[in-house]
């Protein structure tokens, strides 16, 4: 098992490269209605939700709480006005579940807009958001966030979960590119993001505890740091984590002297913004496992005093 030094200094050293690249978390007001104004909101909301998880965990110590925080409010107020821009989002694309998404944690974490509560309470009773086409995972997903925020879930949970692969126990060496990402995403909302492993089915629990260890090791072999640092956050949702010490080196070693994770290999190089949107995600995903896994282990360690 994985020290919890180690641990901790991967997430304390993502969350410096993410206050100091704050700025990259940008929205695009001018951009192609092609492409999509809402596409910029995913990495707003990524940060809340792992800048909660930190703070719900209890472990990060007082300069990592004190930027995640600083970050927290930087995007609240630079990036989203507010607020403001997740109600003009919702105005542009008026059935798109983006902004009530992004805003979900931010609520949960003491922020406020009248705007886009009043929205996702109106569009909950709506055919056009229950008809709203995505994915069976997203579909679960977004069911967990109308219960978060105190809504009856479209449809309930059970019957969006019984939808998606992690449900169907793929065969294991199906389970690549978006599937596992798929699988990994289905664990995060059943068990509320690693809140409540109690939540994970019985034998998606099963599953998993068979077949992760040998995703684990060959998403190290392939230095796929974006997708391993998902399946090290399953882990850590699991009933009894791993804490997998091989690939936990070699996770922290792929890891930059600033802090930055690379999603594939190497860090890439090239335009400042193109290298944020390339990294900032396994970035994230650096913090929310290295969080996760610094509770359990501690958690292990004092059951063992």
């Amino acid at each position: 098992m994985t020290g919890p030094r180690l641990l901790h200094t991967v997430g304390v050293r993502a969350i410096e490269w993410l206050w100091a690249h704050r700025d990259g978390f940008r929205l695009e007001t001018d951009v192609d209605p092609e492409v999509g104004f809402l596409e910029r909101f995913k990495p707003v909301g990524e940060l809340a939700q792992v800048c909660k998880v930190l703070f719900r965990e209890g472990v990060a110590g007082s300069q990592q709480s004190r930027l995640a925080r600083q970050l927290l409010d930087h995007v609240w107020r630079e990036t989203l006005d507010g607020g403001l821009m997740l109600v003009r989002g919702q105005r542009t694309e008026p059935f798109s579940p983006v902004p009530f998404e992004v805003y979900l944690p931010f609520r949960e974490l003491g922020y406020s807009q009248p705007g886009i509560e009043r929205a996702a309470t109106l569009n909950h009773r709506l055919l056009s958001c229950a008809a709203f086409e995505t994915t069976a995972t997203r579909r679960l997903g977004m069911s967990a966030f109308q219960r978060r925020f105190g809504l009856a879930p479209r449809p309930p949970e059970a019957e969006s979960y019984a939808r998606t692969w992690l449900a169907r126990t793929p065969e294991p060496w199906t389970v690549e590119g978006h599937t596992a990402y798929d699988i990994t995403h289905a664990v995060f909302h059943l068990t509320d993001w690693g809140e409540h492993p109690d939540r994970l089915p019985a034998d998606a629990a099963t599953y998993l505890e068979t077949w992760l260890p040998v995703w684990i090791d060959d998403w190290t072999d392939l230095r796929r740091w974006d997708l391993l640092g998902e399946l090290l956050v399953v882990d850590a949702c699991l009933p009894r984590p791993t804490l997998d010490e091989q690939a936990w080196q070699a996770f922290a070693a792929a890891q930059q002297p600033d802090g930055a994770m690379p999603a594939v290999r190497e860090m890439p190089t090239g335009d400042p913004d193109e290298v944020f949107d390339i990294v900032y995600h396994p970035t994230l995903v650096a913090a929310f496992a290295s969080t996760l896994a610094t509770s359990r282990s501690l958690s292990d360690l004092a059951a063992a005093s």
